[in-house]
């Protein structure tokens, strides 16, 4: 392996990204779109209710992975790791698409959110088998001393299929009127991903098998018990445990912290339109992505540890300066506002359920060049009165900057603790059992520390509002904080700064 060149390792690199980006994106989907999606599949008479359970939908997804890591790891470990991760492949691809075709529950009641917590679950476990399979895959066609290099190619995988995923939601947007795309346009970035899915799937089918695995499967070195052999050893039990707390479980709350917590406090806690939000996190996205290249690479020269435990370190030390520069900077006290141009539009619309809505448009612009929309819509009929209200914030160009400025800057923590521990984490185990014992720590951080983050990060904050705190909009950081801190101690003290070239 030593002198092996990186001829075709490009095409390695580009089949195994393309179907792992598409995987990520099939995931994501779901949550850019979990405004929306709150008020399909879910009761609208409680707006945060909805909101609340359409994030622990999307946490379910999360919470299964771990166990689509011990199905599809063990799997990967006996038969091969191109087929495992074509299966995976479909059956997120298929997920995906049916989602898309899930009736609201104002069509079928109950069996909305069940059909999609399904197929949600689905989704995950698909994932739990993805990842392992791809990093593992790529590391072993990897020269020994670029590992950290070529496996951060999919590292960025997952950024860009978030990245894709919003792109797509806002080419919808523009093409639509906003009625069509909440009526159904939504949907449409469901459909799609079931063409990626073929295309790549017709790329992964010509595909040949791990170089490494076949050599050990030809020798007869395979594992026929991967899931004994991986967390039945004590030996092999302690680098898996020390994977998890000393390494993915900070790494899992860094990376949800800076992408997808960071987009739905914009859109949520500061109100801000969501196409606004869509594009800047975008742009912070596009500028972030290379330095996951950057700190792979960089951590074949100095290793893996120092970069991983300095992202957890500064996000530590800097989420809550950063979220509070966030929230200040889109505050509405903080800005004059232009007096004569604040005006009140009232309309009636009658609704699905062809009673009168009530709907007061407040419309105040500012000298900064904000403009902020607040719309109160009253349902009065025979039964009850409802009263919804929803305040949109369109930011001005250098508020817009500042943003994207900080959210890159969490970019880069992700960049810091993402970028190198596929490397890692393939460098800790022995190939008859990689694939099993890198997936569930990787899955248990990301999928279970990681996912839940959005939806106890989010309770967080709505309860520190309820109680009248003055910040509450930063008590939903306490979790990555807490999280991350326990990590960096662990990692500092147990994890050695040695790559390890010995497992392969």
């Amino acid at each position: 392996m030593s002198n092996k060149s990186t001829k075709g390792i490009w095409k390695v690199i580009s089949a195994s990204s393309m179907g792992t980006m598409i995987e990520w994106y099939d995931f994501y989907i779901f949550g850019s779109l979990a405004v929306v999606i709150s008020t399909k599949f879910f009761p609208s008479d409680n707006p945060t209710a909805a909101f609340l359970s359409t994030l622990a939908t999307f946490a379910a997804g999360f919470v299964v992975r771990p166990f689509g890591a011990l199905f599809f790891g063990r799997l990967g470990d006996i038969i091969g790791r191109k087929y495992t991760f074509m299966a995976t492949l479909l059956l997120m691809g298929g997920a995906t698409f049916l989602i898309g075709c899930v009736p609201s529950y104002e069509t079928i009641g109950f069996f909305a959110p069940l059909l999609v917590l399904i197929l949600r679950l689905l989704q995950g476990l698909a994932l739990g088998g993805e990842y392992g399979g791809a990093a593992t895959y790529v590391a072993e066609h990897a020269p020994v001393g670029e590992r950290g290099y070529w496996t951060s190619w999919i590292q960025t995988t997952a950024t860009v299929g978030l990245f894709i995923s919003l792109m797509v939601i806002l080419a919808t947007k523009n093409a639509l009127s906003p009625e069509e795309f909440d009526n159904w346009g939504w949907r449409v970035p469901f459909w799609i991903s079931i063409v990626m899915v073929f295309v790549s799937y017709l790329i992964r089918k010509n595909m040949d098998e791990s170089p490494v695995f076949a050599k050990a499967k030809k020798e007869g070195t395979t594992s026929s018990n991967p899931l004994k052999d991986s967390f039945g050893n004590k030996y092999n039990l302690k680098f898996v445990l020390l994977a998890l707390f000393g390494a993915t479980m900070g790494q899992g709350v860094v990376w949800y912290t800076g992408q997808f917590y960071a987009m739905n406090f914009m859109k949520t806690v500061m109100a801000i339109d969501s196409s606004q939000v869509d594009e800047l996190l975008g742009i912070a996205l596009v500028l972030g992505t290379p330095f996951f290249i950057f700190f792979g690479w960089l951590s074949d020269k100095i290793g893996r540890k120092y970069i991983m435990m300095g992202g957890m370190l500064l996000a530590i030390l800097l989420y809550r300066p950063i979220y509070k520069t966030m929230y200040q900077t889109t505050l509405l006290s903080n800005k004059v506002e232009i007096s004569e141009k604040t005006k009140t539009i009232v309309e009636l619309k009658k609704n699905k359920e062809h009673a009168l809505d009530s709907i007061f448009t407040l419309s105040k612009e500012f000298t900064d060049g904000t403009v902020y929309h607040e719309i109160k819509t009253v349902t009065l009929n025979k039964e009850k009165s409802n009263t919804e209200i929803k305040s949109i914030i369109t930011i001005n160009s250098n508020d817009k900057w500042l943003l994207v400025f900080m959210v890159f800057i969490q970019v880069l923590f992700v960049a810091m603790v993402y970028g190198p521990i596929a490397a890692f984490l393939v460098e800790m185990f022995p190939v008859k059992i990689r694939y099993t014992s890198m997936s569930l720590p990787y899955h248990v951080g990301n999928g279970i520390f990681g996912g839940l983050l959005p939806a106890i990060s989010t309770y967080f904050v709505i309860n520190g509002k309820d109680a009248g705190d003055a910040e509450f909009y930063l008590e939903g950081l306490w979790y990555p904080i807490i999280i991350a801190s326990v990590c960096f101690i662990i990692g500092m003290i147990y994890i050695d700064n040695t790559n390890k070239n010995k497992h392969i």
